[in-house]
C-alpha cells in the first residue's frame, strides 16, 4: 500500500489515498495553518473510528442482524510532552435496529477490538483502548 501527502503551503497538506481519493490536511493559525482541515492527529482517530465501525456493522450484518443506524464517539487523551502521542482511547458505539440482539452486538464490539480493526490494534500498542456501546431506538 502506498499513499502520498503534499505539501501546499503553511501547514496545509493533501493526502492521496491508494484507493483514489483525497483529503485535506490543515494545522492551526498559530502553526502557520488556515484551519482548512482536519489535523494529522484527528485523521489518526478518526481512521480507528471508521475502521472499527466498518468491523462492527459487517459483524452484525453477518450476523443476520438488521442494524441501521451506527456511530462511534470517539474520546482520546494525549501525552503532555512530546511526542503528544495518544495515551487513552475511548470508543463507544451508538447502534440501531429493530430486535437487535445485545449479545450479538457486544460481540460484534469486541471482536472489532480484539481481532480485525488493525487501526485500533496497532494504536492500542502505545494507547489504553477501551470500548463501550448502547442499543439506541431507530424510527
Amino acid at each position: 500500500m502506498k499513499a502520498r501527502v503534499k505539501w501546499i503551503e503553511g501547514a496545509l497538506m493533501l493526502g492521496e489515498s491508494p484507493s483514489g481519493h483525497a483529503v485535506v490536511m490543515d494545522g492551526p493559525e498559530e502553526h502557520g495553518g488556515r484551519n482548512l482541515g482536519v489535523r494529522p492527529m484527528e485523521m489518526l482517530l478518526l481512521g480507528m473510528g471508521g475502521c472499527s465501525e466498518f468491523d462492527v456493522v459487517h459483524i452484525l450484518k453477518k450476523s443476520r442482524q438488521d442494524v441501521r443506524f451506527c456511530e462511534v464517539e470517539l474520546t482520546a487523551e494525549r501525552a503532555e510532552t512530546e511526542p503528544k502521542v495518544f495515551t487513552r482511547i475511548h470508543a463507544h458505539f451508538r447502534v440501531g435496529g429493530p430486535g437487535l440482539s445485545e449479545k450479538v452486538v457486544e460481540r460484534a464490539v469486541k471482536l472489532s477490538a480484539e481481532k480485525y480493526c488493525s487501526a485500533s490494534i496497532m494504536l492500542g500498542a502505545m494507547a489504553e483502548i477501551t470500548h463501550s456501546f448502547e442499543l439506541v431506538e431507530v424510527d
